[in-house]
């Protein structure tokens, strides 16, 4: 293999092999599914060459490939390359203090640097496809320029694809992008039978929609509706009406749920911050003890928030492992827990871990989350029940499923109106001993059963997966 800027690149021979060139948003939440997808590709006879940020490789401080493990490990060799861009701004810039500029710079600076890269990469068009995030701004243009075609790839579940595509049926009956949009239950999406506005997306709640991120959003939909083909981090299962809607729309794939091999520590490093190993004090703990409460990668909470919830942990009783990342308030406020909580030593408070290794274990009994979608899919592959406290975007959207429709997890408030008590009896009524830990238990373990079933052989997953893999190589050549 040829070092190219400090980075492993695969020989650019690939003999007959089609070439999947997959590009993750960079955003901790998107690239863990995106590494486990293009393993799967390279592990169906693709040529895969994964392109990650200079900023998110720097974080994951892995060396100079994050693949080098997965292929050593591999039985059959992987044809899986590695290629940095960079995102406009140095590694030392607080991307987290600073999210709008940084958002501005995905919008406005990122695109010509990655078509600079495909540019070299792209060798033979007609034997290359582009798989993508869907939240980027440039995928269908510049798949076109290329002449490949664009596989977008969507990390969430499929009713937010859903409502996003459909973002016009929302302006023309009045519920978005309206100084006062309607209240009234949502009956027109196609698949969704009814939602609530206050169910939709953050970004969908909106009467401002001129921010960056509203910028994006609407680029990105835009770039969407030009996809040759999507696939998307679900179960059929899961959210039957809205995927046979989508399906009338374009080919659409649910080949989820995308986990690592073995739903053990992944073989490719992905973590953006560096991991405690809690197993020792999970090993001393009582089975179905301890309440695990990590509020994601990327989300803050403010310090009222925090400090409302961290009263009724206490308050509940129950033992708690608790990642608190350092920025979770801001990168200028990094120790935001009451004064005195760590000191309660009913529990263990770190700043990140290996989330699946944690909900693996024995001892954890219940799940206190924000609701981002890899959380969601990892706790019911764990068979752990939730308590839900979406913060933002998706995370609003997604409590509505776990919740609501599949009554696996519980609310536990909104963001600006969480309260102690309402933590501590959720929490109580959870874990010790109350009467919604046994139903919550069943309904999680039945949705376990599901994603088990859709990933096994003869699964929707499965079957959805070998047909898109089928497609991609009669668009790549054919293997050739």
């Amino acid at each position: 293999m040829a070092q190219e800027n400090g980075v492993v690149a695969a020989g650019r021979g690939s003999g007959n092999k089609p070439h999947a060139v997959v590009v993750p948003y960079p955003m901790q939440g998107h690239v863990i599914p995106a590494v486990h997808l293009a393993l799967r590709l390279a592990e169906r006879g693709f040529a895969v060459t994964f392109v990650n940020t200079e900023s998110v490789h720097h974080r994951i401080g892995a060396g100079a490939d994050i693949f080098a493990g997965a292929r050593a490990g591999a039985a059959s060799e992987l044809d899986v390359r590695y290629e940095l861009v960079s995102d406009g701004f140095p590694l030392g810039f607080d991307r987290s203090l600073n999210l709008h500029q940084f958002m501005e710079g995905l919008l406005h600076v990122l695109p010509a640097h990655v078509e600079e890269l495909l540019r070299r990469v792209v060798v033979d068009p007609a034997a290359t496809c582009l798989v993508a995030d869907t939240f980027f701004v440039w995928p269908a243009t510049l798949a076109r320029k290329l002449g490949v075609p664009y596989v977008s790839f969507w990390t969430e579940p499929a009713l937010i694809f859903n409502l996003y595509y459909h973002m016009d049926l929302l302006t023309q009956n009045g519920h978005f992008r309206c100084n006062e949009p309607r209240k009234d239950t949502i009956t027109y999406i196609p698949g969704v039978p009814a939602i609530e506005p206050g169910e939709l997306m953050s970004f969908l709640q909106k009467t401002d929609t001129t921010s960056v991120a509203h910028r994006i959003i609407f680029k990105a939909f835009e770039e969407a509706r030009g996809a040759d083909l999507v696939v998307c981090n679900t179960v059929e299962e899961l959210e039957p009406s809205v995927i046979a809607a989508l399906r009338a729309e374009k080919p659409f794939y649910a080949v989820g749920p995308i986990l690592p091999a073995g739903f053990a520590r992944s073989a490719v490093a992905t973590s953006l911050c560096a991991e405690t190993d809690c197993s020792r004090w999970l090993d001393a703990q009582p089975p179905g003890s301890v309440l695990y409460i990590s509020f994601g990668s990327y989300a803050h909470v403010t310090r009222d928030e925090l400090h409302e919830i961290a009263r009724g942990v206490l308050a509940s009783g129950a033992r708690f492992l608790w990642v608190l990342r350092p920025d979770v308030v801001s990168s200028d406020d990094p120790d935001p827990l009451p004064e005195g909580f760590a000191a309660a030593g009913r529990g263990l408070v770190v700043p990140w871990c290996c989330q699946v290794e944690v909900l693996s274990h024995a001892a954890v009994g219940g799940f206190l989350t924000h609701c981002g979608w890899n959380s969601i899919l990892e706790s019911v592959w764990a068979g752990v029940p939730m308590l839900c406290f979406p913060l933002l975007t998706d995370q609003i959207t997604n409590r509505r499923l776990v919740a609501r429709e599949w009554r696996a997890g519980a609310s536990v408030g909104d963001r600006g109106a969480v309260r102690a008590d309402e933590v501590r009896a959720r929490i109580e009524g959870l874990m010790m001993g109350g009467e919604e830990g046994p139903r919550l238990r069943e309904q999680v373990g039945k949705l376990r059963a599901t994603l088990q079933a859709a990933g096994a052989t003869g699964g929707s997953s499965r079957r959805n997966f070998d047909e898109f893999v089928d497609e991609l190589k009669r668009r790549c050549g054919g293997g050739r």
